[in-house]
């Protein structure tokens, strides 16, 4: 484990990583581009230090010497831990990104990976969930949706008087939606309002996963939807009441 601080202040990012190479050069890369990083070579330590210490985001490899990165990932949200995830992961194949996903996660990276890219989406992440959530003037504190209510101050969604349990990605999906009722949305679109980044096929999968993890917290009855429709060949509404 390493711990380096850029200055006092900077963002907080938690890396669970057990290859030494990769470890020493994001951790390098992470403090040059003014990030404070810390850095946990096991799940259970990287999972205690950030239950402890609640980074401002964190990187999860799914290939652990003490298990699979996507069970750590599953414990984190169910401890209550809400800020992004992204997790780093050697396999290409779309089960392993569509689980990542399913446990909670925010985004993925494929190794190999470009540095520039890793940047990208950590602060695409960290604009979205530090830098963008506060509502503008004109802006109402509270969003209606069905019998749900979005405070934008709290970033809470409530049913009744019932917190739903959303991840950061969730709450900023189930905004935006809120936001444009009745209009159909392709997946493109959400992209780029709630990720912050164009679509490509792999990406495009991501919202629908996403849109399936939130219909399970917010709908209900998911096997059957009335809040968040599907638009066949467009992407998704929010039906407007």
């Amino acid at each position: 484990m390493a711990t380096y601080t850029p200055e006092p202040g900077a963002p907080h990012i938690l890396l669970i990583e057990d290859d030494p190479a990769i470890g020493e050069s994001l951790v390098d890369a992470l403090q040059a581009n003014g990030f404070r990083a810390t850095w946990h070579t096991t799940g259970s330590s990287g999972l205690a230090y950030a239950r402890a210490a609640n980074p401002h985001l964190i990187l999860l490899d799914v290939r652990l010497p003490d298990g699979s990165g996507l069970d750590v990932c599953r414990q984190m949200r169910q401890a209550g831990l809400r800020q992004p995830i992204i997790i780093l992961t050697a396999q290409r194949e779309e089960i392993d990104k569509v689980l990542g996903l399913e446990m909670g996660a925010d985004d993925y990276v494929t190794k190999p990976f470009g540095l520039r890219e890793l940047l990208s989406r950590i602060r695409a992440q960290l604009r979205r969930v530090y830098g963008e959530f506060a509502p503008a003037a004109a802006d109402a504190d509270l969003l209606r949706v069905g019998d749900l209510t979005l405070d934008l101050d709290r970033r809470e969604a409530r049913r009744d008087e019932t917190i739903l349990n959303l991840t950061p990605t969730e709450f900023k999906l189930l905004v935006f939606l809120a936001r444009h009722p009745g209009q159909a949305l392709s997946r493109g679109q959400i992209l780029a309002a709630v990720w912050g980044y164009d679509a490509d096929v792999d990406s495009e999968r991501t919202v629908n996963v996403h849109i399936s993890r939130l219909r399970d917290k917010v709908e209900r009855d998911p096997s059957r939807p009335s809040l968040i429709l599907t638009v066949p060949g467009i992407g998704y509404r929010l039906v407007a009441r």
